[in-house]
């Protein structure tokens, strides 16, 4: 998959919410497997219920299937994931890009665990500003709070 067979559009829940689901689980189980995948379960249930229904989401699509998403809520990624099996192929650049490009700004947290998302966000120039040591359940999973201007 290269850039030009890559198209950016918005999220439309009747055809996407079941899609974008399953690669937020899928990417999740790798990338976040600290977590424990019970919890990964519970929290696909707020994914599809309440964080795709109310954030602004862009899909990346490859040969007209979703193959990524990025969702915000004003300038903060409260969202950004690929199916595992079309990582590192350029869709998750394109959609900071484009999500840079409509907000002029982005703010994100990332577990630092998770460190390839860390290094791909430093990559793309995210400079890290703070860290927490706990997330936002209160468990002691560390997160880094990150921006890049445009």
């Amino acid at each position: 998959m290269k850039h030009v067979d890559l198209f950016i559009r918005a999220y439309e829940e009747a055809s996407d919410l079941q899609k974008l689901s399953a690669i937020w689980f899928d990417a999740s189980v790798r990338a976040h497997s600290f977590i424990g995948e019970k919890r990964l379960k519970e929290q696909r249930v707020a994914v599809e219920t309440i964080y795709l229904p109310k954030a602004e989401t862009w899909v990346a699509c490859h040969r007209g299937e979703p193959v990524g998403f990025i969702s915000l809520l004003d300038t903060f990624i409260g969202a950004l994931f690929v199916a595992p099996e079309r990582q590192g192929l350029g869709a998750g650049r394109a959609l900071v890009s484009h999500a840079l490009r409509l907000k002029g700004e982005l703010c994100l947290e990332v577990y630092t665990a998770n460190t390839q998302a860390l290094g791909f966000y430093k990559s793309l120039g995210f400079e890290e500003l703070s860290r927490r040591a706990q997330d936002d359940e209160g468990l002691p999973f560390e997160n880094a709070c990150m921006r890049l201007m445009a």
